[in-house]
């Protein structure tokens, strides 16, 4: 889609952003609002941004359609959710576009292996899976996958 905008987050939109991310998050149905609170997230922004995180959002009809968060300094896309009203219109297509600008020779990641949805549209991404394994902490297996550029 041409319309959307993808930009930095101001701090000012902390919640917007913490609202797509719950919410996208909850609509996987592998969790649920009280595993990951909306405090707790938004808590988390302003620790990650302080830890390397370059927060973006991507914007269409001037709504917060999607959250993006990566770190440069290890390739890391940490966080990439689209709103579950905008799902399907091209927006996580574009924001992984805009991740490989930022991130051009290689991406890495990790996702719920639950998350079947998210490892197919990561698999059609051009990702490889290289590991998958318990983490502690989390209620589930965690798969890690990794681009490079050709």
């Amino acid at each position: 889609m041409s319309d959307i905008i993808i930009r930095p987050a101001r701090e000012d939109e902390f919640d917007a952003v913490t609202r797509v991310w719950l919410d996208s998050h909850v609509s996987t149905g592998l969790a649920t609002n009280s595993d990951a609170t909306f405090a707790d997230l938004r808590a988390r922004i302003p620790v990650e941004i302080a830890n390397g995180w370059q927060l973006h959002v991507a914007e269409l009809s001037g709504a917060i359609a999607a959250m993006l968060a990566f770190r440069t300094r290890d390739n890391y896309l940490d966080q990439i959710f689209v709103a579950p009203k905008f799902q399907g219109m091209g927006v996580g297509r574009k924001l992984m576009a805009f991740t490989r600008e930022h991130l051009p020779d290689e991406i890495l990641l990790r996702t719920a292996v639950a998350n079947t949805r998210a490892i197919a549209w990561y698999e059609r991404e051009g990702f490889v899976r290289e590991n998958e394994m318990m983490q502690e902490g989390w209620s589930g297996p965690r798969v890690y996958y990794r681009w490079r550029r050709r």
